[in-house]
């Protein structure tokens, strides 16, 4: 009997060929609109980046490998991976930008839509509040025999 794949990491051929370039083009517009959060508040970075990892996990291994190996967004992705977990502070610090923006939205944008960023913020705080936190790692303690 064959040894399965991790649910979170099937086999490109597992899925239907026809879907590949659906995949591909999810990841990719994924990864684009994680870019531009980088420049736009409203717009989180990290999930992109992971909806892009694993829209490529199922439509292109060389895909998936340039992002798990990239040197910005490797890490993020392979922790996630790992640990199914967010750090306190990376929650924290969203939750801040995320309140930020919505203020934000709300001076700019006409009145009618003012409230659909703080109600897309509000479902992001919240799945990402229910999420494992993950404690800082502890620096390894200094000998004290020494």
């Amino acid at each position: 009997m064959a040894a399965m794949a991790p649910p979170d990491s099937p086999t490109i051929t597992a899925h239907k060929r026809w879907m590949r370039p659906l995949w591909l083009l999810a990841g990719a517009v994924a990864l684009a609109l994680g870019v531009l959060g980088i420049f736009l508040p409203l717009l989180p970075t990290t999930p992109f980046v992971l909806l892009a990892a694993w829209c490529f996990s199922r439509g292109s291994a060389r895909w998936e490998r340039w992002v798990l190996h990239h040197p910005r967004w490797g890490p993020m992705v392979r922790d996630w991976r790992a640990t199914r977990a967010i750090p306190l502070r990376a929650k924290q610090f969203a939750f801040v930008m995320m309140a930020a923006s919505s203020a934000w939205a709300a001076w700019v944008i006409p009145s009618a839509w003012r409230v659909v960023p703080a109600l897309c913020c509000s479902c992001v705080a919240v799945w990402m509040w229910r999420q494992p936190t993950r404690r800082p790692r502890e620096a390894s303690s200094p000998n004290p025999s020494s």
